[in-house]
């Protein structure tokens, strides 16, 4: 129900008594904006308030219960799940983009302590000066998506084919609830005769950090987050190699999953590979070809590295072959080549053509890069929808969703509408199927203010297609569909993937429980999960 005039008005001036009336958001376009992600548009927010810390935070979700407004918290935007988008109009986006600081890395303890909306590219480099990491170290969105989104949503990619997705590198959770209190879990909720306890372990008693992995920040707002460091890798080497078929690829790649070798392991379809292809040049690129240049531990085996890839310029890939990719890391030369040696024989043996690996040394030299991806290289619109599935289930999985797409192939050429494939693993378990979808349409608001404005006005703005849109919409719903077949997991759970309408009754009645408990009133992003009303 929409809030009258006059309370949302009384709501915003007390919210900039909290923040500051310059974070305190009314405006038309920052309303648009803040509602909506990058595959749909929800209905729109009141107002968009930014806190600058956690006491700001806090007492901006406590003004917001007490008024009875929904709170919607943000990170950096990238959800396409309606992970915090409003079902219905009004409430508050809170968002957390100035919560950005590192606050604490203990080089003693092994852990670092960071703000919700702290990027994963700002936390990789300031860990780097130090010689740290994280072991899940981010998503390839990483430039812009926070750490209290990711574990909101949780991630897949950087360091999660050894280390697993974000949750399995958290220790501690600090989070706000509607009463204004704030939530620490681990061994940071202790109270100690010396005060507050330290985040240093996740496990005592039952793991209540666990409950606020993967809750599309509906049992409460993030504050905080602490993550176990590690020393960084010293040395890395990579391999790619090139398969004939979607089932040569899929096998190899549940094949070397399973071992857990691998820090990242990606395959991508012919039709994902020539996308990238299309977009701004992997080689011609001095500033990249640069980049894994003095990305290397020293100039000689550097300056090797980028020969290697300015000879194979752009022709290493078949326009016909599945593209698999990998990473080795370790403290010592031998075992990164060592685990390089194992993987390499078994992608051999299962049929794979040894080519050079561009593509994983590119993506370690430039992690975070611009999110020019979020885009079709013609302006078209992009989204993925995904899902994970035991590892040796991954290879049917992805024929059944391919064997979908050829039934639909009439439909989306006739509606502009081109598919692609990203599959990766998760510790040596998980099997993640991801298509994508690109289509002409006109682009939003969110895009425009992600994609880099030098790129954007290279392209030529695309006319709505609504039609296009639905046949997207259709086939994502398809394949939530055959994921739920294989009792797949799914990240970003937001108002997407059918977590509530898939879950045993012991299972949901204990989820909805926890949510009651923390948040009585359901004004903590409700609708997510799948939860609805409570009662």
């Amino acid at each position: 129900m929409t809030r009258p005039a006059p309370a949302v008005q009384s709501l915003a001036e007390t919210l900039a008594s909290i923040v500051g009336p310059d974070h305190v958001r009314s405006d038309d376009a920052a309303r648009a904006l803040y509602s909506q992600d990058v595959w749909r548009q929800g209905a729109q927010v009141d107002l968009v308030a930014s806190p600058a810390d956690e006491a700001e935070c806090a007492a901006v979700v406590r003004a917001c219960a007490e008024a009875g407004a929904p709170v919607y918290p943000r990170g950096g935007g990238m959800s396409y799940t309606a992970g915090y988008l409003a079902d219905r109009p009004g409430g508050v986006c809170l968002d957390t983009v100035r919560m950005n600081r590192v606050l604490e890395i203990s080089e003693a303890g092994m852990y670092v302590r960071v703000e919700a909306g702290c990027t994963w590219k700002t936390l990789y480099e300031a860990l780097a000066a130090k010689g740290l990491r994280t072991p899940f170290w981010g998503p390839l969105s990483g430039i812009s998506s926070t750490i209290g989104g990711g574990v909101s949503q949780n991630n897949a990619f950087f360091g999660a084919g050894v280390y697993g997705p974000t949750s399995d590198s958290v220790l501690s959770i600090a989070a706000a609830l509607p009463d204004g209190s704030i939530l620490r879990t681990g061994t940071a909720s202790a109270e100690t005769a010396k005060g507050p306890g330290r985040p240093f372990l996740r496990h005592y008693g039952p793991d209540l950090t666990g409950l606020f992995c993967g809750d599309a920040g509906a049992l409460g707002v993030k504050t905080q987050i602490t993550l176990r460091l590690i020393p960084a890798p010293a040395h890395e080497r990579w391999a790619s190699f090139s398969y004939p078929s979607r089932e040569a690829c899929a096998e190899a790649l549940a094949s070397l999953g399973r071992t857990g070798l691998a820090c990242e392991l990606f395959a991508f379809d012919p039709g994902l590979t020539a996308v990238r292809m299309k977009r701004a040049s992997l080689m011609s690129d001095a500033k990249t070809l640069g980049k894994v240049v003095t990305g290397q531990k020293n100039l000689v085996k550097g300056l090797a590295e980028g020969a290697k890839m300015a000879l194979a310029g752009r022709q290493f890939l078949g326009e016909a072959d599945f593209n698999l990719h990998l990473v080795t890391e370790s403290h010592s030369k031998t075992g990164a080549e060592d685990a390089l040696r194992q993987l390499t024989q078994l992608a051999e043996r299962a049929g794979g053509r040894s080519v050079e690996p561009t593509i994983p040394k590119v993506i370690r030299a430039q992690p975070f890069t611009p999110l020019n991806n979020m885009i079709g290289p013609a302006a078209e619109r992009w989204v993925p929808v995904h899902g994970i599935v035991a590892m040796d289930d991954g290879p049917a999985c992805w024929a059944e969703i391919e064997a979908l797409f050829a039934g639909l192939k009439p439909r989306f050429d006739a509606h502009g509408v081109t598919t692609g494939f990203l599959v990766t693993t998760l510790s040596n378990t998980g099997f993640l199927v991801e298509p994508v979808f690109l289509w002409p349409d006109r682009l939003f608001a969110l895009h425009e203010a992600s994609v880099e404005a030098g790129y954007l006005k290279s392209l030529t703005p695309r006319a709505p297609d609504p039609d296009a849109t639905r046949l997207v919409a259709e086939a994502r719903e398809a394949v939530v569909d055959i994921f739920s077949g294989y009792g797949a997991a799914h990240f970003q759970a937001g108002r997407t993937y059918p977590l509530a309408r898939t879950r045993s009754a012991p299972a949901l009645a204990l989820l909805k429980a926890v949510k009651a408990a923390l948040d009585p009133q359901n004004i903590i992003n409700p609708g997510a999960l799948g939860l609805g009303e409570l009662s």
